[in-house]
């Protein structure tokens, strides 16, 4: 055969693929390896499932530091993935959402074994900040569904990180990045040294980054939150109705605002909004230290000891606006008769607001330590079987900060005894409020334990060829835990209490899996095989069930192969999900007469139950024998949950249990009911904690075409990978939303269609690589019902511009550089929007960005 089928659906979904893998096949064409998405070691890498390859090289080429930068750009990720762009929220973490299921639902391998969930808190995710760019080797992403082969979490797709083990020598790396506008300044540096010797060999590597911040008001798109004119017709800068000086709600009905000079006029929406996004992140800041180790040792000809050992330490910051506070009070005489003019009575109850700018920021602050190791042993038996067993231990720490916080219970109390004046401009003073700030400390984390053993081979030889055979078990403990600052698990802080977290779970698995070889060297079947997977599973908490797959190539000549897969798949609800603790969250929504920010409660539910997934690829393969290094892949793609673990839309729920009045409706629904939405002096409030919501549906097809040809006397290489979405469908209580070409404020967005385009030449000491980034157009989910409405109730489809290149000085010593987003393309506002006006989980909110690298190799 020509070419590996993997070589084929290589693409363009970053730039340029590497073809690592069929170089190794090409040294040693007998090594029998395994690839994503089977446990069966062969020797041609053909699977039934589509796998894309990303290269150490393409990393390098990108400016990339850490995985999320590549990842994320992948034509098949979607939706909510958070990253440095994401400030309200993100904890500092970045994820990779794979089909836009969630992050929660793409499975995140190092070497083929489970990374720990990591992160800020209870992880229920893997936290890419904490795998090295360093010290990987290359990237497989399956783009299936792998349940009956890896377990829980491999719904949307498989992200499998190979790290290096076979590096000889020494290696330097430093790069510098710096946004156009002169901030966002990226360092990084890292060494990575191997040796092999007789019994094996070992790779070390130390990386060390910084990133720095950019703030919102330092963009013309973010340095005010829009807001749009009551006819539709204009945007206007707004903010937030919870102002310095003060905000009254009185029984008259009359709002107040208050001013410096301690004089109270009436609020005027127009003017009075408090500009938030002036002191919030528009890029957040990171260091992070990496140490990473790999050692293969022969204990004997047949035994070899493998270990891995990972070690990520993480500081990183956000920053938001000062803190908003609200309580109510008696007025009474003692604090001055400021407001009698405007109609108030002593003895009447005032509805307060404050922004706290007197004493600064809401400043973030995570401080993570993650490790990961592998023990092992793995070998061949006399009749050729391949056995392993190791064991897999992870664990995730953090401690978060959140300064400049105030201790509301006890504010409250001293207005009610009379010593403190909140009518007073004085009293608010940051000398006079230093004895009600805090800082909240929370620690977390999560760890696991996993043991498994393994035994693969070839059971029979078949006419067709040998039946490869794996099968094995696994046992796994997960834990997690988040234990909230006293102040705010007793709810003394002006925000609802947040609840600790704390829980955990067992599973013991066995599978089985199976590739037969059914037909070759015929007419129109020069190669057909099947596979079969099945995986059984006990959880204690859930009981026991199993997953199968069932898949086939057609492999008809050298031109065209027909492949596809059938399986099942689960997902088991994290320890998060099933016990954590209730907490706020204050997300954007989009309401005439209310605020544009909900306090919305979030948390786990104890009551949760599996999902379950049915999936379905199928694809063609194309080489043309009539045009040399040209192939195309075709796969279509179905995926369906049910008992699918989530949250209703934020938006969904204003939309259908708040009225254009701002008074609620649809008490009667299970949404309403659960949701409990409460409306207050124009601020909305309810609650949205996971549940099995129902049904979630993504169709759609993936496009790849791959051309590699020579030309002038330089390799050149042109791919173009297009993501096609026909459907993202979620049934919730009965109701149905289709989000297909739909962008919303809490989940990302979900683009029809997606493209990347890619052309890279290259000589013996030189290499240039030019990428496009295609992202259509989208409506505002806030606008669906009524798009005239809206101002902007949609997007216009976006394009980026990538541009990079490398230099060889010598053999040891190279040089490299880069500009992304070349032309400088801002970020689209759109009613509705989520942050910075617009969507950070999917559009780029720095602008165009330079960078600049040296590698040396000893």
């Amino acid at each position: 055969m020509k070419k590996s089928v993997i070589a084929l659906s290589i693409a363009a979904s970053v730039p340029m693929f590497s073809n690592n893998v069929q170089a190794q096949d090409a040294v040693k064409p007998i090594e029998k390896i395994e690839v994503t998405g089977s446990k069966i070691k062969r020797s041609d890498m053909e699977t039934a499932s589509p796998v894309t390859i990303i290269g150490a090289e393409d990393i390098k080429a990108s400016g990339a530091v850490t995985v999320d930068d590549i990842l994320q750009d992948m034509t098949a990720a979607g939706g909510a993935m958070t990253n440095p762009g994401v400030n309200n929220g993100s904890g500092g973490n970045a994820s990779i959402n794979l089909r836009g299921m969630g992050a929660q639902r793409t499975l995140v391998l190092v070497n083929g074994r489970r990374m720990i969930n990591s992160g800020t808190g209870a992880a229920s995710t893997v936290d890419l900040n904490t795998i090295p760019v360093s010290m990987i080797k290359y990237v497989e992403v399956l783009k299936d569904g792998a349940s009956a082969v890896y377990g829980t979490d491999a719904v949307a797709g498989v992200v499998n990180i190979i790290l290096k083990d076979d590096f000889e020598g020494a290696e330097l790396n430093v790069q510098t990045g710096l946004s156009g506008e002169g901030d966002a300044q990226r360092n990084s540096i890292d060494l990575t040294v191997g040796n092999s010797f007789d019994k094996g060999n070992m790779v070390f590597s130390l990386q060390y980054m910084d990133r720095g911040e950019a703030s919102q008001a330092d963009r013309d798109f973010s340095k005010c939150p829009i807001t749009e004119s009551a006819d539709g017709t204009e945007l206007l800068c707004g903010g937030s109705s919870i102002t310095p000086n003060g905000h009254l709600y009185l029984e008259n009905g009359k709002e107040l605002q208050g001013s410096p000079d301690g004089a109270y006029s009436e609020y005027n929406p127009e003017s009075d909004p408090y500009n938030y996004s002036e002191d919030s992140y528009l890029y957040t800041p990171m260091q992070s230290l990496n140490l990473t180790g790999v050692v293969n040792y022969e204990l004997s000809d047949n035994t070899t000891l493998f270990t891995e050992a990972l070690y990520t330490k993480r500081w990183s910051e956000q920053q938001m606006a000062p803190q908003p506070v609200w309580f109510d009070f008696n007025y009474t005489e003692e604090m001055g008769d400021d407001l009698l003019e405007h109609g108030a009575e002593y003895g009447d109850t005032v509805h307060y607001r404050r922004r706290m700018s007197d004493t600064g920021t809401r400043d973030f602050s995570q401080v993570v330590d993650t490790l990961r190791t592998v023990v092992g042993l793995e070998g061949v038996l006399a009749n050729d079987y391949n056995w392993d067993v190791a064991l897999n231990f992870g664990r995730n720490d953090s401690v978060d900060k959140l300064s400049n916080l105030h201790n509301v219970g006890s504010l409250t109390e001293d207005i009610e005894n009379g010593v403190f004046n909140p009518l007073d401009q004085a009293s608010w003073s940051a000398e006079n409020m230093s004895d009600y700030i805090y800082t909240e400390q929370n620690t977390g984390g999560s760890q696991m334990l996993n043991l498994s053993a393994s035994l693969s081979g070839e059971l029979l030889e078949l006419p067709a060829g040998y039946v490869g055979f794996a099968t094995g078990i696994e046992s796994r403990t997960e834990k997690a835990w988040y234990t909230p600052d006293s102040l705010t698990s007793q709810g003394l802080a002006n925000d609802p209490k947040v609840e600790p977290t704390s829980g955990s779970y067992d599973v013991n698995e066995a599978f089985l899996e199976l590739a037969v070889p059914v037909l070759t060297d015929l007419p129109f079947a020069q190669q057909v095989d099947l596979s079969a997977a099945v995986r059984a599973f006990d959880y204690p908490s859930f009981g026991s069930d199993s997953t199968w797959k069932l898949g086939f190539t057609w492999k008809v000549n050298d031109e065209f192969m027909f492949r596809g897969v059938r399986s099942t798949a689960f997902r088991a609800p994290t320890v998060d999900e099933l016990y954590g603790g209730n907490s706020p969250s204050f997300q954007q929504i989009s309401h005439a007469l209310l605020d544009s920010q909900a306090e919305v409660t979030v948390g786990g539910n104890d009551q949760l139950t599996p999902e379950e997934a049915d999936t379905l690829t199928a694809g063609l393969v194309y080489e043309p024998q009539w045009l040399q290094g040209l192939s195309m892949t075709l796969d279509y793609y179905d995926i369906a949950i049910s008992n699918a673990i989530g949250s209703v839309d934020n938006q969904f729920i204003v939309d259908s249990c708040i009225d254009s009045s701002g008074q609620q409706k649809n008490q009667d629904s299970a949404v309403c009911q659960s949701a409990n939405v409460q409306v207050s002096n124009g601020k909305a409030t309810f609650n949205n904690q996971l549940q099995n919501i129902g049904e979630e549906i993504t169709r759609g097809v993936d496009l790849n075409l791959l051309y590699k040809f020579d030309a002038m006397g330089y390799d050149w290489s042109a791919g173009l990978d297009t993501s096609f979405l026909h459907e993202r469908i979620v049934t919730n209580a009965g109701e149905t939303i289709d989000y297909t070409g739909l962008i919303t404020s809490s989940t990302g967005g979900y683009a029809d269609i997606k493209s990347n385009l890619t052309l890279a030449v290259k000589s013996n000491n030189w290499s240039a690589n030019y990428k496009i980034r295609y992202i259509s157009g989208m409506d505002s989910y806030a606008c669906v019902s009524e798009p005239a409405s809206c101002y902007a109730p949609s997007t216009p489809s976006v394009m980026y511009h990538d541009l990079s290149g490398s230099y060889f000085i010598n053999q040891s010593v190279k040089v490299s550089a880069g500009i992304n987003n070349l032309f400088d393309e801002q970020p689209p506002y759109y009613t509705g929007n989520n942050d910075s006006n617009t969507d950070p989980y999917t559009y780029d909110t720095l602008g165009r960005y330079f960078f600049a690298g040296v590698n040396v190799a000893f």
